[in-house]
């Protein structure tokens, strides 16, 4: 019985790449392990807005995860997705002369076309590429301004997704399934550190199924004939994890498990106005992790080795050792997603720690 469905190797589909700029146009940037199909990408040494590229928008049109800028053409950044990465321009933001960087990329690359009226499945036609393994699905539709359910392709329960409005000025809406009690009824905002807010609107108040996800009149979500994109998440063991802790405000902070060893965490405090945070296995390689990213800032790589800031990575989850408000609040709930360097035990039953 396959413990990890197929993912034994998790950077067949997630990866952390980094680089120094040279200030060249037509760079290819390599070692991601296949050709993603979407690139978050972060300059890191100083400010500078996020940028992600997909293969379904097209890699030249980038949206910005801090911003609330609608879709923008820029040729002189993301250039195309290669077989082993990507090739960027000499733009500042991604190839400045000994400035560093940071690209995270997922793999989904299963085109997908769901005709609502004739599947029966979704009020709405979608279309993107799919990753049924992975559980990663990227889904493009024609905002309706009406209550409607979106077919994602991934034939199980969606944990995470993030909605964003192509056209308009609008903010990142997040879906988590942990979020609070009825995650359906609220949302976070990936462009702000703003605790949970609850409106019908988002989500309709309907909760994912394996099939699709719903979405409200809210313009974020469903702006009427508007050009939406999601980025949809389902957990799958050994690779990918979505869930939340309780903080109990001390250093010695809760244990995640996860199943894995983490390549890639992000964590947001839901009940206060804390910053998201991400932390990889690239930018720190051992523990402690303190070189967080903030998704919803355009503030550099924190570098300053601070309590307030630490986790550690272990073989099956992450440790907390913060007893700040943004890590390990005393009570409040904190939401995070986690994708795997390897799992805990492989499709074998082998831990990876006796390989």
């Amino acid at each position: 019985m396959s413990y990890t469905n197929g993912l034994d190797k998790p950077t067949d589909y997630f990866n952390t790449v980094l680089w120094t700029g040279d200030g060249t146009d037509d760079r290819n940037i390599t070692g991601v392990g296949f050709q993603p199909d979407m690139v978050w990408e972060k300059k890191r040494s100083e400010a500078g807005s996020h940028r992600i590229a997909d293969s379904i928008r097209g890699v030249t049109n980038v949206l910005f995860p801090d911003l609330t800028n609608a879709e923008t053409s820029r040729p002189n950044e993301f250039q195309s997705f290669i077989s082993d990465g990507f090739q960027i321009g000499s733009d500042d933001n991604f190839n400045g002369s000994s400035k560093t960087y940071v690209g995270w990329s997922w793999l989904a690359g299963t085109a997908f076309s769901n005709d609502a009226s004739a599947t029966g499945v979704g009020s709405i036609d979608s279309s993107g590429s799919i990753n049924t393994t992975a559980g990663f699905s990227i889904i493009s539709w024609t905002g309706s301004g009406s209550a409607a359910t979106i077919a994602h392709g991934l034939g199980s329960k969606l944990s995470m997704y993030i909605v964003r409005n192509r056209t308009d000025v609008e903010d990142w809406i997040v879906y988590h399934g942990a979020n609070t009690s009825a995650p359906e009824t609220d949302y976070l905002q990936l462009n702000a550190n703003n605790a949970t807010g609850d409106s019908s609107g988002v989500w309709n108040d309907t909760a994912p199924t394996s099939s699709v996800f719903s979405v409200g009149t809210a313009n974020s979500t469903n702006g009427s004939s508007d050009n939406m994109i999601a980025y949809c998440f389902a957990e799958k063991k050994g690779y990918s994890k979505f869930g939340s802790y309780t903080g109990n405000a001390n250093a010695d902070g809760t244990f995640i498990y996860t199943g894995f060893k983490p390549a890639w965490f992000m964590v947001k405090n839901t009940a206060a106005s804390e910053h998201w945070r991400i932390y990889d296995n690239k930018r720190d390689s051992f523990n402690h992790m303190f070189r967080c990213i903030f998704p919803n800032q355009n503030s550099a790589e924190s570098t300053v080795d601070n309590a307030s800031e630490e986790i550690d990575f272990l073989s099956n989850g992450v440790k907390i050792r913060s007893n700040a408000q943004q890590l390990n609040g005393s009570g409040q709930t904190l939401i995070y997603a986690a994708f795997a360097e390897s799992p805990f035990v492989t499709s074998t039953g082998i831990p990876t720690t006796a390989r």
